[in-house]
């Protein structure tokens, strides 16, 4: 099985809510519905436009994958939309590794120099997998105020990559 990892824009839209969604609120049971995220259906202004980007993994031209960044400030992003389908986790493939690892490099190759996320508990592997990438765990109230909140999230990390 071979993945590409490629950059996606608004014509993946549909992909990637079909892909999103069912992990949010099937999976994880999290209260969220598309209209919670409208981001999904704009994925070019809200991502592109101000210098982020959003990425997806692909095997045999489907979508089993997505990362992406929203850039606030000349030299800080937030990572958004972290998925990998249930069936392609893990080390095996290393979707979720090659994703977070495609997100640093344009990072850093496009002056961005810290990260930060915002989660929810119950994605427990997700913060293992953030926490062995590096990533600290930080209060809410530690945030840059340009920082982009989601409603829903309570668990927040940042990554130094300088």
């Amino acid at each position: 099985m071979e993945v590409h990892i490629s950059q996606i824009k608004n014509e993946s839209a549909a992909a990637i809510i079909d892909l999103i969604l069912p992990i949010q609120q099937i999976e994880f049971k999290v209260a969220i519905t598309l209209s919670d995220q409208p981001d999904l259906l704009a994925i070019e202004e809200v991502y592109y436009q101000k210098g982020g980007s959003f990425w997806g993994a692909t095997i045999d031209g489907k979508l089993v994958g997505t990362i992406a960044m929203i850039k606030f400030n000349d030299h800080e992003a937030a990572i958004r939309k972290m998925f990998v389908k249930k069936e392609y986790r893990g080390k095996e493939l290393g979707i979720a590794q090659r994703l977070l690892e495609n997100l640093i490099t344009h990072c850093k190759s496009h002056g961005i120099d810290h990260l930060y996320l915002g989660t929810v508990p119950v994605l427990e592997a997700a913060l293992r997998f953030y926490e062995r990438n590096g990533f600290l765990k930080m209060e809410k109230s530690a945030l840059p105020v340009q920082f982009p909140l989601m409603g829903g999230d309570s668990v927040f990390y940042q990554l130094e990559l300088s």
